[in-house]
């Protein structure tokens, strides 16, 4: 086979970024855009030893499963992966990638039967960070291409809230009319980064935060701000974040508040939760709150017990999950995350919280090193799973139960398979979908103590 080449290939499976996969000649080929049962022909565009990647040059029989993206830029735009055939297949590809990791990476006894599939597939995101570029001499915003940092121009994502759409048109319309520059990676020069929109599910509040390279360019933007919000009045905070530095962070440190406040408020599973730019929130509101009562399925939290909330972020599950009796201790490493943790608590009512500003491993030690001995530890990471001296250190405090939330199959199967390691035993688990139309799926499993492993 040679690049350029033409080929039959039937599409039999799914990679974990979205891609199709077929076989030419006992030879794997990658082709995007295409869906288990398509039929196609498919022009060879890189070779290695042992497998290939293509393009779609003809579609001969498409999938069943096969639809219309309904998104002019889905070929273009690398946020979406999975809107060309139905929602009922995407599930099942997912449930399969994770099923997949659990027997293939984990080794796990247990696999996943179901997954819990999300109630909305547009509009459900609460949260949307658009990078900003020049393109033929204006500033344009939108997503990044597939495996790119170049801007498709896009405002009206089908999985951004609707009103986004017309915020970020009223920004884009301002930064073009006062010719403001977008920020340019090669050269670093440029004012305008990122324009980040978070908003509150239940209460509509939204969070417009700016970008910026460098102070120098605030002035610019002081035209801007009574206009907008006398159009969209639910925006209760408009804040300035400066990232000078040329890496692919989208926040810098430094955040300055030009009008409203310096957080906005949200309801999670009935609790009032306060929300900084740079805090940690679940993007898919409705389906977080599903995931989080699975949570306190699995936890089993009884009257008088301690919770250990690893990576608590804003402390929304220990918050949901605590009851009359019960005692939290929560940690993470962002310092506003733990600031709007300890204001939720308050907020709330809920005096038995402790929170913490500190990695996993470090508070894990801490804890262990202090005596505690919670009975439910919930782990939620970040997609690089758990280190193995916080997945021992969780095993040492000899907990009933370990919860863990996974947004990564793949990392959850590794961290899972430790924890058996350590005494434990898988006993619950279920694929869980919170990013519907993408390649993105979290998992979320019981891990009980073993009967040998009981505390002496």
């Amino acid at each position: 086979m040679r690049k350029n080449d033409i080929v039959p290939l039937e599409i039999t499976g799914m990679t974990n970024e979205g891609s199709g996969v077929g076989r030419f000649e006992g030879m794997a080929v990658f082709v995007p855009l295409t869906a288990v049962g398509d039929v196609i022909e498919c022009r060879i565009v890189k070779l290695q030893k042992s497998y290939c990647y293509g393009i779609i040059e003809r579609i001969v029989t498409p999938s069943p499963n096969r639809c219309e993206p309904g998104c002019g830029v889905f070929s273009k735009c690398g946020g979406c992966a999975f809107c060309h055939f139905s929602y009922e297949e995407e599930l099942r590809v997912k449930l399969d990638f994770v099923r997949s990791s659990f027997e293939r990476i984990g080794k796990l006894p247990l696999l996943p039967e179901s997954i819990l599939g999300s109630e909305r597939v547009e509009h459900y995101r609460n949260k949307a960070q658009y990078p900003v570029a020049m393109q033929g001499g204006r500033a344009v915003c939108g997503f990044y291409s597939r495996r790119s940092h170049r801007v498709i121009e896009q405002h009206s994502c089908a999985l951004q809230p609707e009103v986004f759409e017309g915020v970020i048109g009223r920004v884009m319309e301002y930064v073009n009319k006062n010719a403001i520059p977008a920020y340019d990676e090669l050269t670093g020069s440029g004012a305008l980064r990122h324009i980040y929109l978070r908003r509150g599910e239940h209460t509509g509040q939204i969070m417009l935060c700016l970008v910026l390279t460098s102070k120098k360019y605030m002035k610019a933007f002081e035209g801007l701000y009574e206009g907008l919000v006398s159009e969209y009045p639910d925006i209760a905070s408009i804040v300035i974040n400066i990232n000078p530095k040329s890496t692919n962070a989208i926040l810098g440190r430094e955040f300055i508040t030009v009008f409203g406040g310096d957080t906005i408020d949200d309801i999670m599973c009935g609790r009032r939760i306060t929300l900084s730019p740079g805090s940690f929130y679940q993007v898919n509101t409705p389906q977080a709150q599903r995931l989080y009562e699975k949570a306190g399925e699995y936890a089993g939290l009884s009257e008088g017990e301690i919770l250990l909330d690893l990576y608590c972020g804003t402390g929304t599950i220990g918050l949901s999950l605590i009851k009359d009796g019960c005692r939290l201790i929560g940690a993470d490493i962002v310092p506003s995350s733990i600031e709007n943790a300890k204001k939720n608590a308050e907020q709330n009512g809920i005096e038995n919280a402790e929170f913490i500003c500190a990695d996993a491993a470090q508070a894990a030690r801490l804890f262990f090193e202090r005596g505690e001995r919670p009975d439910v530890i919930i782990a939620d990471p970040a997609r690089k799973g758990c280190d193995r001296a916080t997945l021992e250190l969780m095993a040492k405090m000899s907990p009933k139960r370990i919860v863990m939330i996974s947004c990564d199959h793949s990392t959850a199967a590794r961290d899972l398979a430790i924890l058996r390691e350590s005494g434990f035993e898988l006993t619950r688990c279920e694929a869980v979908d919170l990013f519907p139309r993408t390649a993105h799926v979290e998992c979320i499993s019981l891990m009980e103590r073993s009967k040998s492993n009981d505390r002496a």
